[in-house]
């Protein structure tokens, strides 16, 4: 599965615009090459190098099948149409965008988009990582990922 953004490359810097330094809004992805029978898409997008360890920045999940991207600036609300979104480690629903200690260097952000074999996970908005994470077990068909990096000085 292929995971890409229009506004950076893999490995590439994340736009300001993007992160807390900037608008803080949600940078345009979008996948293809995945499997016929997918359903549905979860997109999940953290932080391994966050000094207090992996941190969760979007969970947005219930993506219809015929939906492979996600435009620049998803609202931060808990549902759009049939789509829902989690509670990040900032703890509010939506995306929180990059923002890693001044001077800590460069961080890698990983938007990782998994297509599964059910419609819906079951949930409720305001899931946690947690919970999707359990919901989707056995249920993954394919994954892929884009990563971007971002440092503050």
């Amino acid at each position: 599965m292929k995971v890409e953004s229009p506004v950076f490359q893999e490995g590439e810097n994340i736009p300001k615009r993007y992160t807390c330094d900037g608008l803080d809004i949600s940078p345009p992805i979008k996948w293809s090459d995945f499997p016929q029978e997918t359903k549905s898409f979860v997109l999940i997008m953290d932080d391994p190098d966050a000094p207090i360890g992996t941190f969760t920045h979007w969970i947005i999940y219930d993506i219809p099948a015929q939906l492979n991207e996600l435009d620049e600036g998803i609202p931060k609300t808990d549902s759009i149409s049939r789509v829902k979104q989690g509670i990040n480690d900032f703890g509010y629903v939506g995306y929180g965008g990059p923002c890693p200690p001044k001077g800590h260097g460069h961080h890698r952000y990983y938007f990782r988009v998994y297509a599964l074999d059910v419609e819906s996970l079951g949930l409720s908005p305001k899931a946690t990582r947690k919970q999707v994470e359990e919901r989707m077990k056995g249920h993954i068909l394919a994954e892929g990922s884009v990563m971007g990096r971002y440092r503050r000085e």
